[in-house]
């Protein structure tokens, strides 16, 4: 599946769902190594989840945070508009409503929860 972003380019549609897209003005190499260190600790989560170490999942699911918001996933919005955040929003709820709307249904189909 294709990653759908809203025309501004500031949200990717994953399942109805606004998530926040990194920020375009990361050099490519900061923005690897950001992608490779939030691998990193989603892995680190999965093996403190399985271990039951408690002390290392609160560790890794704080890398996960850091490079997210490293990314600009999390934290302060990246634009400088005023525009609020709709982060985590079903995009029906949202100002984007219509223009996914008028998207062919089979690429909104593509992009919704199954």
């Amino acid at each position: 599946m294709r990653v759908l972003e809203t025309p501004d380019g500031r949200y990717i549609v994953v399942h109805g769902r606004l998530w926040r897209r990194h920020r375009p003005d990361l050099e490519p190499t900061q923005r690897d190594r950001l992608v490779r260190d939030l691998m990193d600790a989603r892995r680190a989560v999965r093996a403190a989840k399985r271990s039951s170490d408690e002390a290392a999942l609160v560790r890794a699911r704080a890398a996960v945070d850091a490079a997210k918001q490293g990314l600009g996933e999390r934290g302060p919005v990246w634009w400088t508009d005023g525009a609020p955040d709709l982060n985590r929003r079903m995009i029906a709820n949202t100002p984007y409503a219509a223009w996914y709307t008028a998207l062919p249904a089979a690429l909104r189909a593509e992009h919704e929860r199954r």
